[in-house]
């Protein structure tokens, strides 16, 4: 009898041990919960400065011009995230094919902007002037007005007065040294049959109203035409050309259509004339006096 009460109370004993480890076992498995740490929440995404090239293929180029502009950008405003878009999907595809290269077009631009929690944008093309391809990218960027607290949109190159003389003074300082006796500086444009073609007419007014008779502004693709700054050139006594591009790349216009050996380049047509001829390929991104046009377009656009 007395050994039936001492098992009893040793199971009773084995049994309460057992319940004792079961609660412990349950309470250790219990995930622990703390507290995060004050300030790690998600940083707001800082604003962006988009810049808005059309583009340029040619390495070399694009790096000294569109690049320059955007180190001038980014160095004028470094509270804001400097991004490219491109607006030549040709441009885009090539450099994706052959350089694996990714530069978003300006829809992408804005997608990701958009996915990335980007309040506060600022569009800053770099286009001539405000033609064809500055009337799409404010068609596209229309669309996403309602995406952010503030989006703002600068003006491209020239299009106020200021702006002609700024960049009269920028073409005159940049070609100092060619701009000698006898030499006949000519700026090759790509022109367009947009109403903003007005531009090069324009810009060749401010030059010979401020006595510069030696400079000549043309496009590739409008007027004034070649054939109209040849017999420009030939009303003069000019014995050489320069010849530059008033593009803000040194691209495929720049290096065929001006620079090339075929026979119908600006370069062949002043040669056969009898002139001597030199070819800088320098594009107006390159210039100084063009990244603080731009920088200040920037400005305007973030003060309005």
């Amino acid at each position: 009898m007395k050994f039936t009460k001492i098992l009893s109370l040793l199971l009773a004993c084995c049994l309460l041990l057992g319940l004792a480890a079961c609660g412990a076992k349950e309470e250790a498995a219990a995930p622990e919960t703390t507290a995060a740490p004050a300030g790690t929440e998600a940083a707001e995404a800082k604003p962006v400065l988009l810049a808005v090239s059309f583009g340029s293929s040619y390495n070399e180029t694009r790096d000294v011009t569109i690049g320059a502009v955007e180190a001038a950008l980014q160095a004028a405003y470094p509270e804001y995230e400097v991004r490219r878009a491109f607006t030549s999907q040709i441009v885009i595809d090539i450099l994706e094919e052959r350089e694996k290269m990714e530069i978003d077009n300006v829809t992408e631009a804005m997608d990701r902007l958009v996915a990335d929690g980007v309040k506060e944008v600022v569009v800053q093309p770099t286009h001539v002037m405000a033609g064809f391809e500055y009337d799409d990218v404010m068609a596209e960027i229309a669309d996403y007005a309602d995406k952010f607290d503030s989006m703002k949109v600068g003006a491209p190159l020239l299009t106020a007065e200021d702006d002609y003389d700024a960049l009269v003074a920028s073409l005159l300082e940049e070609t100092a040294e060619y701009n000698t006796e006898g030499t006949a500086i000519v700026f090759m444009g790509h022109g367009t049959h947009h109403e903003a073609n007005a531009t090069y007419a324009n810009l060749q007014q401010k030059l010979t109203d401020a006595g510069h008779a030696n400079y000549f502004i043309g496009t590739v693709e409008a007027t004034p035409s070649l054939d109209d700054v040849l017999a420009a050139v030939q009303a003069t006594d000019a014995k050489k050309v320069v010849l530059l591009p008033l593009m803000i790349v040194a691209g495929d216009h720049a290096n065929n259509d001006m620079a090339g050996d075929e026979e119908d380049s600006w370069k062949t047509a002043f040669t056969n004339a009898g002139y001597e001829v030199e070819c800088v390929l320098h594009g107006l991104g390159q210039y100084a006096g063009v990244q603080q046009i731009l920088v200040d377009h920037a400005a305007a656009a973030m003060n309005g």
